[in-house]
């Protein structure tokens, strides 16, 4: 068996073999050649007495698709909470509690012929990477062609791939205007970013510059609450989201009511998600009886034409990126992993170790 860290997976995963592996499981998804568990989150009442009002939460996934071969279990071991910024905006915030103040998030691959364990994996680098290209598939999909102008929500770990990967697939765009609420995080990631692409990416001093003028609209961030007044939207946006309700409190969302209602295609990454987590921003459209239930998509049945997504130039479509999927990391994680035993990368270690003679 192999283990592979962050190091290892970031110097034979590119952007491109992550956004192909994913883009595959997703149409296999949609014609019943993979299988899904729907994320869970599970809190427990142990805070650490460091960052009072942080508590130990467990969050597992699990999935697999037939040609990655695996099944992946992804697992995080948390110390997860908010936090109030300085301007009053709310944010989740995941604390390095484990020793030497790092992280614990790991996926296991396992054969679904031989059974075995193949791989454990830190699941940082791909998580990055598989939220990004899923965003991006959906960009490339439902946004109009011709867009040069985009609005980017959120400086961090996350918008720096969302901005990656939206130049992959649309390389004609010439300005990004990134919003932080913290306005020198937003300044330092345009200066870096516009440095690294050589492309016009400016920081801008309120929400609406993100939105007003740009037909693309990213948000990429840890919000609670939504990130700009559906108002502002132009006919012919394109929004795509990473934050929904995932289960615990309180309620996390980067879309208010009225993008949702505004929308004449909404497409999300798991419909199962919704109800399993109350995604009350999703349904919000239903429940208000503006759509029906059939009218809300999934990326799957979009890229094998079962569902129909943009059909005007003046649609405002969503594409919602609403969970994480074991399944993303099922084919990620082989990828990663054939590609890792080209090159030699990681430690084995015998899998006769993880064999037991007994059943299970």
């Amino acid at each position: 068996m192999r283990i592979l860290s962050n190091a290892d997976i970031e110097q034979v995963l590119t952007l491109e073999e992550c956004l192909d592996a994913l883009e595959v499981a997703y149409r296999e998804h949609a014609s019943g050649l993979a299988a899904n568990r729907p994320r869970n989150h599970t809190p427990f009442p142990v805070e650490d007495k460091r960052y009072p009002g942080f508590r130990f939460r467990f969050k597992t996934q699990e999935g697999g698709n037939l040609s990655a071969g695996v099944w992946a279990v992804r697992i995080t071991s948390d110390m997860a909470g908010f936090e109030t910024l300085a301007n009053g905006v709310r944010r989740r915030r995941l604390i390095p509690a484990a020793p030497g103040g790092r992280f614990v998030g790991l996926v296991t691959l396992y054969s679904m012929t031989t059974l075995e364990p193949l791989a454990v994996m830190h699941d940082s680098y791909m998580q990055k990477l598989r939220v990004g290209a899923t965003s991006a598939i959906g960009i490339r999909e439902l946004a109009n062609p011709d867009v040069k102008v985009a609005g980017l929500f959120g400086s961090g770990w996350q918008a720096q791939a969302h901005l990656s990967y939206l130049f992959l697939v649309r390389p004609e765009i010439e300005e990004v205007r990134v919003y932080s609420p913290t306005p020198r995080h937003s300044q330092a990631f345009a200066e870096e970013w516009s440095a690294r692409t050589g492309k016009r990416i400016i920081a801008v001093d309120h929400a609406r510059k993100a939105v007003q003028g740009c037909q693309i609209v990213i948000c990429a961030t840890a919000a609670v609450d939504p990130c700009f007044d559906g108002n502002w939207l132009e006919p012919g946006t394109h929004v795509t989201a990473i934050t929904s309700p995932d289960g615990t409190l309180p309620l996390r969302r980067e879309l208010d009511d009225t993008t949702f209602d505004r929308a004449d295609v909404i497409v999300v990454l798991s419909k199962e998600q919704i109800a399993h987590d109350n995604q009350v921003d999703i349904m919000g459209p239903v429940d208000r009886g503006l759509k029906s239930w059939d009218q809300i998509g999934e990326l799957g049945a979009l890229l094998v034409e079962r569902f129909i997504g943009r059909t005007r130039r003046d649609q405002i479509t969503i594409f919602a990126n609403n969970t994480g999927m074991g399944l993303q990391f099922a084919a990620v994680g082989a990828r990663a992993l054939a590609l890792a035993e080209a090159k030699g990368l990681g430690h084995e270690a015998p899998t006769e170790w993880f064999l037991e003679d007994t059943t299970p």
